[in-house]
């Protein structure tokens, strides 16, 4: 759905916005649409990491050749653009990034990450799909208030 609307979280029943709206991460309520996304980066200064840019049913269905493309994308979009905070939905998600971004196989904790993007500060929270049904979504609600504090403490 999010491939063929053309913007992140385009299920309106996908859990990232209860978390969003509940953990105060943005001083409104913010609706599922191309316009709240644009909003997180333009006003909060926080950007979504995306390193594959077609759609596919899960991470198993992706191969090594589309990460190894998509994130030097990435890494040159965040160095580019310098949002405060490169928000990463996923542990797997941020340890495929530092492998074909990076050059680096790391073990990290979700959370503020040592190393920067460029002058953009690294956030990884759980992934807010249905396919993380372990997490919670008072869990997610948590991770995304401790991205709040963290916004809040940057000038």
């Amino acid at each position: 759905m999010s491939a063929r609307k053309g913007f992140y979280f385009a299920n309106p029943r996908n859990r990232f916005w209860s978390a969003l709206n509940s953990s105060g991460l943005a001083d409104e309520a913010l609706e599922p649409g191309r316009e709240a996304v644009e909003r997180l980066f333009e006003r909060y200064a926080i950007g979504f990491t995306d390193l594959v840019k077609h759609a596919t049913p899960g991470l198993a269905d992706l191969k090594p050749e589309d990460f190894r493309a998509g994130a030097p994308v990435l890494k040159e979009k965040l160095e580019r653009y310098a949002p405060r905070i490169a928000w990463f939905h996923g542990k797997e998600t941020y340890r495929r990034y530092l492998r074909y971004g990076e050059g680096v196989r790391a073990e990290f904790e979700l959370g503020l990450q040592q190393a920067p993007i460029g002058e953009s500060r690294v956030f990884v929270t759980p992934s807010p799909s249905p396919a993380n049904a372990a997490v919670s979504l008072g869990e997610l609600v948590e991770w995304y208030r401790r991205l709040k504090t963290l916004r809040d403490s940057i000038p």
